[in-house]
């Protein structure tokens, strides 16, 4: 742990000098003690609570669902029922991302019903429901998210996105608690729960805070009883549960030397029949072992090897690396979580841009709008090819038309669609007398192009760091990751640099890793801050260190303004547990509320909160008005701790003179 540079601080005179900063609502604070981290305290404080249960929600960008654990054999794990509906080709435990409102904006029904639903109404009513899919993305996208943020629907509308999330959760809520109320033949209450929700690691503070804030809109927890919501970071959950792997629950793709007389990527493809036939026979059954033991996979990782969990879903891409800690198996961050939005989507995008190169873009615009349920359905078409496509395949693809996009079509141009085909140049795509678009194998795998390329590159990248060199396996995991073009890319590239593995169930192990991280989230120890946090202070002017221009003269003491006083730096280790203490007091005694702008950087070396790249991320917010006022010393001191080892950052705070402890807040979504 490298030592502050700023500890030689002056304890601060009997009131904290406001600053220039003020302008900009920072009180000036001097901090009263040394900055220095302790290691003292006792991760396990706040787990006082008992759950009998342990509900996880993968909430993905593409699809959703659940899986839970009873706290007394947490070695079985239940994925949720299976749900109605589902689609061709498309085999999953897990429901679409898909949400349906009524016109008077009432929550209708989620996944395959909301789908169909909508599906089956008529295209002039349909114009007034409002159907949302995929709307996780606008979390990871939206720089300056908000409560307020909101998402448009299928038919143009807006809504805020806090109310479609905190619907989805709710659905989710509702039937878990439905499925472990049949299962224990009594009504379980929420109360029992311990939920689990997964984020992408990539994700900032104010979209886990949105999270938060939906669970506790859907009433899975509140912030009286924060700990019964724990958010849980994809790869990480993903990470925990690939160490508990047999190697008859994996494919492993650097099997290289040829099996059974089968050259290499023979054996990709064997590999894959297998796991299907293995899945296919596995799919009556929704409870899964998880051994106690630590998994053969594991057998082979000694003390200090590294590896890489490759999360790749359907909107983003998450890369970690972790390193293992023996005897008991904990795990350790090396390097900051990594990653983008190059998930599946990537390939729906390239093949709209497809369609609006063939058919033009004004026409492919009006006719979302115009016939949202018909693209819905034209989208659900290419889903179930995207997952046919394969990098031996050699038959070509065909993608049927909805009859009211070959209608609508000719009304709006005024001649057919295998006419537009014909002009349009597009080597690859013909009209087939069915009616359906047909593909070539080549044209399919350019629309997944891009987006693996980005992957690769970006696991290049990972790869030349010196934390990341001497990995040993590279798990493969996510939605996407089951899809043979992104398997052969990964195995082509790193394939020589470490053992690429995939897991059978490859959609489910972020869920099912969700659960066991419920059952112990300590056991990640140590993380890495994925930026320099701090805050804004005044710290005695030294002649020559310090810009004039941040010179303020108070009542004849000299003090530099706006120092960047820093709680941890970007890729910084940080154990569980570890917390970074500050002192603050209150400008005049009779003050109530203290509120202390927090900036971030993605830089490690920042002096200043107006240096480049410095930006106001959150607040911290201490409020007095409960501690007793009566005798008041003149001088209050105000001791914060805050901890940036979780999946979140987490503050508790003292007034010293009373031992009593401070209600604090930490925002980042609404300062």
């Amino acid at each position: 742990m490298k030592s502050e540079a700023v500890t030689a601080y002056e304890t601060a005179p009997t009131s904290a000098y406001s600053s220039p900063a003020r302008s900009l609502g920072d009180t000036g604070i001097t901090p009263l003690s040394p900055s220095h981290i302790v290691n003292d305290a006792d991760p396990n404080v706040s787990e006082q609570q008992t759950f009998l249960v342990v509900v996880a929600i993968d909430f993905g960008t593409t699809s959703s669902g659940y899986a839970y654990s009873f706290t007394k054999e947490p070695e079985c794990i239940h994925v949720m029922r299976r749900w109605e509906g589902g689609d061709p080709g498309v085999s999953n435990q897990k429901t679409p991302t898909t949400i349906l409102l009524t016109p008077e904006r009432k929550f209708h029904s989620f996944g395959y019903a909301a789908r169909d639903f909508y599906h089956d109404l008529d295209p002039n009513e349909a114009k007034q429901w409002l159907y949302l899919e995929k709307f996780k993305m606008k979390l990871h996208t939206t720089g300056d998210l908000t409560m307020d943020t909101e998402l448009t629907a299928a038919n143009g509308k807006k809504v805020k996105a806090l109310e479609i999330f905190a619907y989805a959760l709710q659905y989710f809520k509702e039937q878990a608690l439905k499925e472990l109320s049949d299962q224990a033949g009594s009504e379980f209450e929420n109360s029992d729960v311990r939920w689990v929700i997964t984020v992408p690691a990539i994700w900032k503070q104010p979209a886990k805070q949105f999270m938060r804030q939906a669970a506790y809109q859907a009433g899975l927890a509140s912030p009286e009883n924060s700990e019964q919501l724990i958010i849980a970071l994809e790869p990480e959950a993903a990470s925990i549960y690939c160490r508990k792997l047999r190697l008859h629950q994996m494919t492993d793709l650097s099997s290289k030397a040829a099996v059974n007389g089968y050259s290499s990527s023979d054996t990709v493809g064997a590999g894959f029949a297998q796991a299907k036939e293995h899945v296919r026979r596995n799919r009556q059954s929704r409870t899964f072992l998880v051994e106690n033991v630590i998994g053969e996979i594991w057998s082979e990782l000694e003390e200090g090897d590294k590896y890489v969990v490759v999360d790749s879903g359907g909107g983003t891409v998450d890369l970690t690396v972790h390193q293992i800690r023996l005897p008991e198996g904990h795990l350790k961050e090396l390097y900051k979580a990594t990653g983008g939005p190059y998930g599946s989507l990537g390939v729906d995008y390239e093949f709209e841009k497809l369609l609006c190169k063939i058919f033009g873009e004004d026409f492919i615009e009006q006719f979302k709008i115009k016939r949202p349920a018909a693209w819905v359905d034209l989208m659900i078409a290419f889903e179930s090819r995207k997952r046919a496509a394969a990098p031996d395949r050699t038959n070509p693809l065909n993608i049927t038309l909805p009859f009211s996009f070959i209608d609508y079509y000719k009304k709006f141009r005024g001649h057919s669609v295998e006419h537009a085909l014909r002009k349009s140049n597009v080597d690859f795509v013909k009209w087939s007398s069915q009616g359906m678009l047909r593909m070539s194998p080549d044209a399919m795998n350019a629309l997944f192009k891009p987006t693996i390329d980005s992957i690769i590159e970006h696991l290049r990248d990972l790869f030349q760091k010196p934390e990341v060199s001497t990995v040993k396996f590279l798990f493969l995991v996510g939605g996407f990751a089951e899809a043979p073009l992104l398997q052969q890319a990964v195995q082509a590239a790193f394939g020589d640099k470490c053992r690429v593995i995939i897991p059978q169930d490859v959609g489910l192990t972020i869920l099912k890793g969700a659960v066991l991280f419920g059952l112990d989230p300590a056991v990640i120890k140590v993380r890495r801050s994925p930026l320099t946090y701090g805050v804004g202070v005044l710290n005695r002017y030294v002649e020559g260190k310090h810009p004039p221009e941040k010179l303020l003269v108070k009542d004849g003491t000299r003090w530099c303004t706006d120092v960047f006083d820093k709680f941890i730096s970007a890729d910084q280790s940080v154990a569980l547990g570890e917390l970074v203490k500050r002192s603050y007091t209150p400008a005049k005694p009779s003050q109530l509320v203290i509120v202390i702008n927090i900036y971030s950087s993605e830089l490690d070396d920042v002096s200043f909160i107006t240096d480049p790249g410095v930006k106001k991320c959150g607040t911290l917010r201490l409020d007095l008005t409960g501690a007793s006022s009566t005798n008041v010393p003149a001088r209050r001191e105000i001791q914060t701790l805050m901890q940036f080892g979780d999946t979140e950052i987490k503050a508790t705070a003292i007034d010293i003179a009373t031992s009593k402890s401070v209600k604090v807040g930490i925002d980042f979504l609404n300062y």
